[in-house]
C-alpha cells in the first residue's frame, strides 16, 4: 500500500514539471556556456575564462533557484504580487537614473546599469516579467468586467495598458535605452493581440505602428534634424547608417556588424570546429554571441539552435493551452514576445538583418540580469503546469 501511495506521489510530481521545457534551456545553457568559453579564450579581456565561466554558472544557479521560487506561485497567488512587482520594477527604475554606473554610461550610453564593485545588475530587465504580469492582470480584469467587446471598450483596455506602459516608456526613455524600449512595445503588443481587441482597431493600430516605423526609418536618412529634435542620439543614426550600409566604414562605425557577418560567413556549412575562431568580433560574448555558434559550427548548427528556440516556444504555447485559464494565457504571451523578439532581434543584427541594437540571446549571451528575466519568464510557464497538473491529477483519480 506505501508503495502504490509513494509510486502515485512521484507519478504527480512528474505530472506537475514541464521536462520538456526543463531539457530544452538546459541545451540552451551548455550551449552557451560552450559559446562564452570560445570568446573568452580568443578575446583580450581583463577577466580570465574560469572565471567568466564559474561568473556565469552562478548566474544559472540563481535563475534555477529563481525558477522553483516563481513555481510555487499560483494563479491567485500571482494576481496578488503583480501590482507589487510592478511598483517595485517602476521604483528601480528611478533608482538607476540617480545611482546608475558613470563607467557604463560612458561605454554604452545608458543610464541603464547599477554597478556594485565588479558585479552590475540592469534593473530594465526584472522589470519585463513584472510588466507581464501587470499586463496579464489589466487584460484579465478588464475582460471580466465587460464581458461583451465593443469598439468603446476595446479602446478602453487599450488605454489602460497605455497608461501602464507610460511609465516603463518614459523612464527607459531617460535612461536611453531605446533597445530594451523595443522588447516592451513587443511584449505589449503580443498582449494586445491576444485580448480579444477588435481587428477593426488592431488592423489600424498595427499598420499605424508600421508606417511610423518605415518613417523613421526614412527620417533618419533624411530628416535627422526633427529625431535629433525629439531626443535621438548621433550612435543611433550610426546604427542604423552601418545597418543598411555595413560596407561603408568596416573599419568604423560598421565595424562590429561587419566582423561578425564575415565571422557566421567563414562558418560556411558546417563551420570551423568548436574553439576555432579566425575573425576577431567586439562584445561577441553578449550581443554578438551568434557569430560564435555560426562561426563554429556553421549554418546547420545556427538552424539547430533556432529549432531549439523554436521548440522551447511550442512547448510554452502547448502549457498555454492545457491551462485554459485568462490570466495564465496573458502571462505566457508576454513571456513568449520577450524571448521571441530577443531571439529575433539578436540574431537578425547579427547577420545584418536589423540594426544593433545591444539586446542579447535568451539562455546564451554572457550576462547576468537578462538571464535572471529570462529564467523568471520560465518559472512563470512552469508554474502554469505545476499547479494546473497537479488540479488535473488529482481530479482524475477521482473520476476514477
Amino acid at each position: 500500500m506505501q508503495d502504490r501511495q509513494s509510486r502515485e506521489r512521484r507519478e504527480e510530481e512528474d505530472a506537475r514539471i514541464d521536462w520538456g521545457i526543463i531539457l530544452s534551456v538546459m541545451v540552451l545553457a551548455i550551449i552557451g556556456m560552450l559559446s562564452i568559453y570560445v570568446a573568452a579564450s580568443h578575446d583580450t579581456s581583463t577577466m580570465s575564462v574560469p572565471r567568466t565561466l564559474i561568473s556565469q554558472a552562478m548566474w544559472y544557479a540563481i535563475g534555477i533557484g529563481a525558477i522553483i521560487f516563481i513555481m510555487q506561485f499560483d494563479a491567485e497567488q500571482l494576481w496578488k504580487v503583480a501590482p507589487i512587482a510592478y511598483g517595485l520594477g517602476i521604483t528601480l527604475l528611478v533608482l538607476v537614473l540617480i545611482f546608475y554606473s558613470r563607467a557604463y554610461a560612458l561605454k554604452t550610453g545608458a543610464k541603464s546599469w547599477l554597478a556594485f564593485g565588479p558585479l552590475t545588475f540592469q534593473p530594465s530587465e526584472v522589470m519585463k516579467p513584472a510588466y507581464i504580469l501587470m499586463l496579464g492582470r489589466v487584460v484579465a480584469q478588464h475582460n471580466a468586467e465587460f464581458y461583451e467587446h465593443t469598439i468603446k471598450t476595446d479602446w478602453n483596455l487599450i488605454g489602460k495598458l497605455a497608461l501602464w506602459t507610460l511609465p516603463v516608456a518614459v523612464l527607459l526613455k531617460l535612461q536611453n535605452d531605446f533597445g530594451t524600449m523595443l522588447v516592451f512595445f513587443a511584449i505589449l503588443s503580443g498582449v494586445i493581440l491576444v485580448s480579444g481587441v477588435s481587428w477593426k482597431i488592431l488592423a489600424p493600430l498595427f499598420g499605424g505602428a508600421a508606417f511610423l516605423g518605415t518613417a523613421g526609418i526614412l527620417l533618419a536618412v533624411y530628416g535627422r534634424n526633427l529625431l535629433m529634435a525629439i531626443g535621438f542620439k548621433a550612435y543611433q543614426f550610426a546604427r542604423i547608417e552601418a545597418w543598411l550600409n555595413p560596407s561603408a566604414s568596416t573599419t568604423g562605425n560598421s565595424y562590429q556588424l561587419w566582423q561578425s557577418m564575415k565571422a557566421i560567413g567563414s562558418g560556411q556549412l558546417f563551420g570551423t570546429g568548436f574553439n576555432h575562431s579566425n575573425v576577431y568580433v567586439p562584445v561577441r560574448e553578449s550581443d554578438m554571441i551568434f557569430s560564435v555558434i555560426g562561426e563554429n559550427f556553421g549554418f546547420i548548427g545556427g538552424c539547430i539552435l533556432i529549432f531549439i528556440y523554436l521548440l522551447l516556444i511550442f512547448q510554452m504555447i502547448q502549457v498555454t493551452f492545457d491551462t485554459r485559464n485568462e490570466f495564465y494565457a496573458y502571462i505566457s504571451t508576454g513571456v513568449i514576445m520577450m524571448i521571441l523578439f530577443h531571439v529575433f532581434e539578436n540574431i537578425g543584427m547579427s547577420i545584418g538583418l536589423l540594426p544593433l541594437t545591444g539586446i542579447p540571446l535568451p539562455f546564451i549571451s554572457q550576462g547576468g540580469s537578462a538571464l535572471i528575466a529570462n529564467m523568471i519568464g520560465i518559472g512563470l510557464i512552469m508554474s502554469m503546469r505545476y499547479h494546473n497538473k497537479s488540479y488535473m491529477f488529482s481530479s482524475s483519480k477521482e473520476f476514477r
